[in-house]
Protein backbone atom coordinates (compact mmCIF):
# COMPACT_ATOMS: atom_id res chain seq x y z
CA UNK A 1 0.00 0.00 0.00
CA UNK A 2 0.69 3.44 -0.40
CA UNK A 3 4.06 5.20 2.24
CA UNK A 4 1.65 8.46 2.11
CA UNK A 5 3.07 11.72 3.18
CA UNK A 6 2.92 13.22 6.33
CA UNK A 7 1.85 16.71 5.35
CA UNK A 8 -1.77 17.38 4.74
CA UNK A 9 -2.14 19.27 1.39
CA UNK A 10 -3.79 22.87 1.25
CA UNK A 11 -7.21 22.66 -0.49
CA UNK A 12 -7.21 24.88 -4.09
CA UNK A 13 -7.18 28.32 -4.10
CA UNK A 14 -8.17 28.11 -7.59
CA UNK A 15 -11.49 29.53 -8.57
CA UNK A 16 -14.03 26.88 -8.67
CA UNK A 17 -16.71 26.63 -11.23
CA UNK A 18 -20.64 27.63 -9.95
CA UNK A 19 -21.81 24.90 -7.61
CA UNK A 20 -25.54 23.31 -7.87
CA UNK A 21 -26.10 22.85 -4.33
CA UNK A 22 -27.91 19.68 -3.45
CA UNK A 23 -29.85 19.58 -0.01
CA UNK A 24 -31.53 17.08 1.68
CA UNK A 25 -35.42 16.92 3.04
CA UNK A 26 -36.15 18.31 6.11
CA UNK A 27 -36.34 14.22 7.76
CA UNK A 28 -33.65 13.46 5.22
CA UNK A 29 -30.39 11.33 6.44
CA UNK A 30 -32.12 8.02 5.61
CA UNK A 31 -30.99 5.34 7.53
CA UNK A 32 -28.48 2.49 5.72
CA UNK A 33 -30.29 -0.81 6.87
CA UNK A 34 -31.37 -1.07 3.83
CA UNK A 35 -27.54 -0.92 2.20
CA UNK A 36 -25.18 -2.67 4.84
CA UNK A 37 -22.07 -1.37 5.37
CA UNK A 38 -20.02 -4.65 5.51
CA UNK A 39 -20.77 -5.82 1.46
CA UNK A 40 -23.47 -6.28 -0.47
CA UNK A 41 -25.23 -9.42 -1.88
CA UNK A 42 -27.98 -10.75 -4.28
CA UNK A 43 -30.06 -7.82 -5.34
CA UNK A 44 -28.98 -4.89 -2.94
CA UNK A 45 -25.53 -4.09 -4.92
CA UNK A 46 -25.74 -0.66 -4.90
CA UNK A 47 -27.26 2.66 -3.06
CA UNK A 48 -29.60 4.18 -5.18
CA UNK A 49 -31.19 2.44 -8.57
CA UNK A 50 -28.40 2.99 -10.69
CA UNK A 51 -26.53 -0.29 -11.02
CA UNK A 52 -22.72 -0.55 -11.11
CA UNK A 53 -22.64 -2.36 -14.42
CA UNK A 54 -24.94 0.47 -16.01
CA UNK A 55 -22.19 3.62 -14.72
CA UNK A 56 -19.27 0.84 -15.55
CA UNK A 57 -20.45 0.47 -19.08
CA UNK A 58 -19.99 4.66 -19.77
CA UNK A 59 -16.36 4.40 -18.54
CA UNK A 60 -14.69 1.66 -20.79
CA UNK A 61 -12.70 4.33 -22.75
CA UNK A 62 -10.28 7.06 -21.33
CA UNK A 63 -10.53 10.76 -22.99
CA UNK A 64 -7.76 12.07 -20.70
CA UNK A 65 -8.00 15.50 -18.95
CA UNK A 66 -5.14 15.24 -16.73
CA UNK A 67 -1.51 16.94 -18.28
CA UNK A 68 0.38 13.73 -16.92
CA UNK A 69 -0.76 10.33 -14.98
CA UNK A 70 -0.66 9.82 -11.55
CA UNK A 71 0.68 6.66 -9.31
CA UNK A 72 -1.15 4.72 -7.27
CA UNK A 73 1.71 4.46 -4.70
CA UNK A 74 5.02 6.12 -4.35
CA UNK A 75 7.29 3.50 -5.63
CA UNK A 76 4.93 2.50 -8.44
CA UNK A 77 5.00 4.64 -11.88
CA UNK A 78 2.54 6.56 -13.19
CA UNK A 79 0.25 4.84 -14.71
CA UNK A 80 -3.56 6.15 -13.69
CA UNK A 81 -5.18 9.75 -15.86
CA UNK A 82 -7.39 11.78 -15.37
CA UNK A 83 -10.67 10.82 -17.59
CA UNK A 84 -13.06 13.45 -18.56
CA UNK A 85 -17.07 12.64 -19.37
CA UNK A 86 -20.36 14.47 -20.16
CA UNK A 87 -21.05 16.19 -16.66
CA UNK A 88 -18.35 13.65 -14.53
CA UNK A 89 -14.67 12.90 -14.39
CA UNK A 90 -13.33 9.51 -13.14
CA UNK A 91 -10.33 7.62 -12.91
CA UNK A 92 -9.36 3.65 -12.42
CA UNK A 93 -7.20 3.06 -9.21
CA UNK A 94 -6.61 1.22 -6.19
CA UNK A 95 -7.56 1.93 -3.24
CA UNK A 96 -5.76 3.48 0.13
CA UNK A 97 -7.23 4.16 3.19
CA UNK A 98 -7.93 7.88 4.53
CA UNK A 99 -8.75 7.95 8.33
CA UNK A 100 -7.96 11.34 8.74
CA UNK A 101 -10.38 13.64 10.76
CA UNK A 102 -12.13 13.16 13.82
CA UNK A 103 -10.55 11.28 16.19
CA UNK A 104 -12.24 7.76 16.84
CA UNK A 105 -12.03 4.11 17.64
CA UNK A 106 -10.90 3.29 14.39
CA UNK A 107 -9.57 6.37 13.19
CA UNK A 108 -6.36 7.97 15.25
CA UNK A 109 -2.43 7.74 15.86
CA UNK A 110 -2.70 4.60 17.01
CA UNK A 111 -4.37 2.41 14.75
CA UNK A 112 -3.45 4.31 11.77
CA UNK A 113 0.46 5.67 11.90
CA UNK A 114 -0.12 8.69 9.11
CA UNK A 115 -3.22 9.66 11.02
CA UNK A 116 -4.19 13.83 11.31
CA UNK A 117 -6.92 15.94 12.82
CA UNK A 118 -8.18 17.34 10.27
CA UNK A 119 -9.48 17.04 6.67
CA UNK A 120 -9.27 19.83 3.97
CA UNK A 121 -13.32 20.62 3.79
CA UNK A 122 -14.75 20.87 7.06
CA UNK A 123 -18.01 19.78 8.14
CA UNK A 124 -21.23 22.38 8.41
CA UNK A 125 -19.86 23.53 12.00
CA UNK A 126 -16.21 23.90 10.46
CA UNK A 127 -14.81 20.34 12.45
CA UNK A 128 -13.25 17.28 10.70
CA UNK A 129 -15.35 14.88 8.91
CA UNK A 130 -15.55 11.32 10.76
CA UNK A 131 -13.70 9.03 8.34
CA UNK A 132 -15.17 6.20 9.95
CA UNK A 133 -18.92 7.36 9.46
CA UNK A 134 -18.94 8.99 6.51
CA UNK A 135 -17.98 7.78 3.13
CA UNK A 136 -15.63 10.18 1.01
CA UNK A 137 -12.73 10.60 -1.46
CA UNK A 138 -9.73 11.74 -1.45
CA UNK A 139 -8.75 13.78 -4.51
CA UNK A 140 -4.86 14.52 -5.54
CA UNK A 141 -3.95 17.94 -4.57
CA UNK A 142 -3.48 20.28 -7.47
CA UNK A 143 -0.55 20.63 -9.01
CA UNK A 144 0.85 20.63 -12.81
CA UNK A 145 -0.59 17.34 -13.68
CA UNK A 146 -4.14 18.38 -12.82
CA UNK A 147 -6.20 20.72 -10.88
CA UNK A 148 -9.51 19.37 -9.60
CA UNK A 149 -11.13 22.91 -9.04
CA UNK A 150 -10.60 23.96 -12.98
CA UNK A 151 -12.76 20.70 -13.75
CA UNK A 152 -15.67 21.34 -11.53
CA UNK A 153 -14.86 19.37 -8.48
CA UNK A 154 -14.63 20.57 -4.81
CA UNK A 155 -15.04 19.82 -1.36
CA UNK A 156 -18.78 17.89 -1.08
CA UNK A 157 -19.02 17.28 -4.75
CA UNK A 158 -20.75 13.96 -5.11
CA UNK A 159 -18.72 10.51 -6.03
CA UNK A 160 -20.03 7.13 -7.19
CA UNK A 161 -17.56 4.73 -5.91
CA UNK A 162 -17.84 1.53 -7.47
CA UNK A 163 -16.13 -2.17 -6.13
CA UNK A 164 -17.02 -5.64 -7.20
CA UNK A 165 -20.53 -4.75 -8.49
CA UNK A 166 -20.92 -2.46 -5.96
CA UNK A 167 -21.94 1.58 -6.19
CA UNK A 168 -21.27 3.52 -2.94
CA UNK A 169 -21.79 7.50 -3.11
CA UNK A 170 -19.73 9.54 -1.63
CA UNK A 171 -18.49 12.70 -1.09
CA UNK A 172 -15.16 15.25 -2.02
CA UNK A 173 -13.62 15.41 1.33
CA UNK A 174 -10.33 15.66 1.43
CA UNK A 175 -6.81 16.28 -0.70
CA UNK A 176 -3.83 14.19 -1.00
CA UNK A 177 -0.23 13.85 -2.00
CA UNK A 178 -0.10 15.78 -5.68
CA UNK A 179 1.14 12.49 -7.87
CA UNK A 180 -1.02 10.02 -6.13
CA UNK A 181 -4.37 8.83 -6.49
CA UNK A 182 -6.82 6.05 -5.32
CA UNK A 183 -7.82 6.63 -1.83
CA UNK A 184 -11.50 7.22 0.32
CA UNK A 185 -12.53 7.11 3.67
CA UNK A 186 -12.63 4.33 5.91
CA UNK A 187 -16.29 4.14 5.79
CA UNK A 188 -16.35 4.41 2.06
CA UNK A 189 -13.89 0.68 2.26
CA UNK A 190 -15.93 -0.76 4.24
CA UNK A 191 -18.76 0.03 2.78
CA UNK A 192 -17.72 -1.64 -0.23
CA UNK A 193 -16.11 -5.03 1.99
CA UNK A 194 -12.68 -3.56 1.27
CA UNK A 195 -10.62 -3.97 4.38
CA UNK A 196 -10.92 -0.53 5.92
CA UNK A 197 -7.61 -0.97 8.01
CA UNK A 198 -5.61 2.36 7.67
CA UNK A 199 -2.13 0.60 8.08
CA UNK A 200 -3.31 -3.02 5.89
CA UNK A 201 -6.07 -2.73 4.34
CA UNK A 202 -7.39 -1.37 0.74
CA UNK A 203 -7.62 -2.82 -2.29
CA UNK A 204 -5.08 -2.98 -4.63
CA UNK A 205 -7.16 -2.56 -7.83
CA UNK A 206 -10.77 -2.46 -9.14
CA UNK A 207 -11.92 0.73 -7.93
CA UNK A 208 -13.80 3.45 -10.47
CA UNK A 209 -13.99 6.48 -9.03
CA UNK A 210 -16.63 9.09 -11.21
CA UNK A 211 -16.35 12.42 -9.62
CA UNK A 212 -19.81 14.52 -10.67
CA UNK A 213 -18.84 18.17 -12.05
CA UNK A 214 -20.60 21.49 -10.24
CA UNK A 215 -22.16 19.12 -7.64
CA UNK A 216 -22.08 19.39 -3.88
CA UNK A 217 -23.75 17.96 -1.01
CA UNK A 218 -24.88 20.54 1.91
CA UNK A 219 -24.58 19.34 4.52
CA UNK A 220 -21.22 17.79 3.76
CA UNK A 221 -21.41 15.39 6.35
CA UNK A 222 -24.92 14.26 5.48
CA UNK A 223 -24.28 10.48 3.70
CA UNK A 224 -27.89 10.59 3.31
CA UNK A 225 -27.96 13.34 1.29
CA UNK A 226 -25.08 12.27 -1.12
CA UNK A 227 -27.09 8.93 -1.81
CA UNK A 228 -29.99 11.35 -3.07
CA UNK A 229 -27.79 13.90 -5.20
CA UNK A 230 -26.04 10.36 -6.02
CA UNK A 231 -28.70 8.41 -7.27
CA UNK A 232 -30.23 11.52 -9.58
CA UNK A 233 -26.50 12.39 -10.79
CA UNK A 234 -25.88 9.05 -11.88
CA UNK A 235 -28.77 8.71 -13.69
CA UNK A 236 -28.37 12.10 -15.82
CA UNK A 237 -24.63 10.94 -16.38
CA UNK A 238 -25.84 7.85 -17.92
CA UNK A 239 -28.48 9.48 -20.19
CA UNK A 240 -25.60 12.34 -21.15
CA UNK A 241 -23.38 9.65 -22.10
Amino acid sequence: MRTRTLALAAASGAALLAAVTLTPAAHADPARGANPPAGRSGADLKEGSVSAADLLAKVTSCSQISNGKYRTDEDTSATIPVCGKNGAVFWKADMDIDCDGEITTACNKDTDPWFQNGTAFPTSAGKPLNAEKLPYVVVPSVSSIWNYGDAGIKGGGVVAVIYNNQVEYAVVGDTGPNKIIGEASYATAKALGIDPDPETGGAESGVTYILFKNSKVSPIESHGAAVTAGDALAKQFIQNN
